[in-house]
């Protein structure tokens, strides 16, 4: 436990975040557009030590394409009601070579708002860090 960390957070080690955020289809995307932060909520799947997740041309592209990032997923374990929190940073790239392009049509991740989605975009994670705790109030 880090020092003046609360006895009631759980910080996760890096497999247990790995396997939360394969557990959760959903997460938000920071990026910087124009100096000030945004957050895109976004369907993902983990492939190896990264994040994918398709999108259009637009500001979410341009904003992550090449810049670090922050990706960010939680939920609340239904049998227990500790809720837990994953931040995951690292560099967004799109895939655009050519094995990175055969190997996305192979991957189950379809597009999750209406339109085409047809650009995948990985995320190199360099730092992953998690937490679980009990919610101070109810969430249902």
């Amino acid at each position: 436990m880090h020092p003046g960390a609360s006895p009631e957070i759980e910080e996760l080690l890096d497999h247990a975040c790995w396997q939360l955020v394969r557990s959760v289809p959903v997460g938000r995307l920071a990026v910087v557009v124009d100096g000030d932060p945004e957050i895109f909520p976004v369907n993902h799947l983990v492939d190896h030590a990264a994040i994918v997740m398709r999108t259009a041309a637009g500001t979410k592209l341009s904003a992550a394409d090449g810049h670090r990032v922050a990706y960010e997923v939680d939920g609340v374990d239904t049998v227990t009601g500790r809720a837990w929190s994953v931040v995951l940073k690292g560099r967004a790239k799109r895939m655009s070579a050519l094995y990175d392009v055969v190997e996305s049509f192979q991957m189950p991740l379809g597009a999750w708002q209406p339109g085409a989605k047809p650009i995948f975009v990985r995320i190199e994670v360099d730092a992953i860090s998690g937490r679980r705790f009990a919610p101070i109030t109810s969430l249902g």
